[in-house]
């Protein structure tokens, strides 16, 4: 059986995994789909870098036996960030993670929690329609100029 990923909020030492975390997942999910432009943007502004830096007291992360495997980051009600490593996949770690953001959002008296992801990335589709949220639109995708679609989801806490 597999262990239950512990949840967390992230710690200053955690800046490391995390960064090899948005490495990753930026290579196996979002390069394949982007202009050689948008990659060298993303790269050459340090967006992952600046977005730990700036973000990480907020995250929240999921560990395995000391490892971290995945993080979620949200700003009220929209979940901005969830990545999960390879290695955590499909071991309930998204699922744990958003079930702790979806928590937190109740907690602050939040009734919508909201979140995008893009047409291309079915994974993340089948877990959000899985954890009760549907789609409310779809729309061009302008953060990465790189000709996709974003689809909006949207849940009743």
């Amino acid at each position: 059986m597999t262990a239950a990923p512990l949840i967390r909020p992230a710690v200053a030492a955690d800046r490391t995994a995390l960064l090899a975390l948005l490495a990753e997942t930026f290579e196996d999910t979002w390069r394949p789909q982007l202009t050689e432009q948008a990659i060298a943007d993303y790269h050459r502004n340090r967006v992952a870098q600046a977005f730990v830096e700036s973000q990480w007291p907020d995250f929240v992360i999921a560990e395995i036996a000391g490892e971290v495997l995945g993080f979620a980051h949200r700003e009220g009600g929209f979940v901005e960030a969830l990545h999960v490593a390879a290695a955590g996949r499909r071991r309930g770690i998204a699922r744990a993670l958003m079930n702790a953001l979806e928590a937190s959002m109740r907690a602050e008296g939040l009734r919508l929690a909201s979140l995008e992801t893009d047409t291309f990335n079915t994974g993340s589709q089948g877990l959000y329609l899985a954890l009760g949220y549907r789609e409310v639109a779809r729309y061009p995708d302008e953060e990465w100029n790189s000709g996709l679609t974003t689809i909006r989801y949207e849940k009743s806490l």
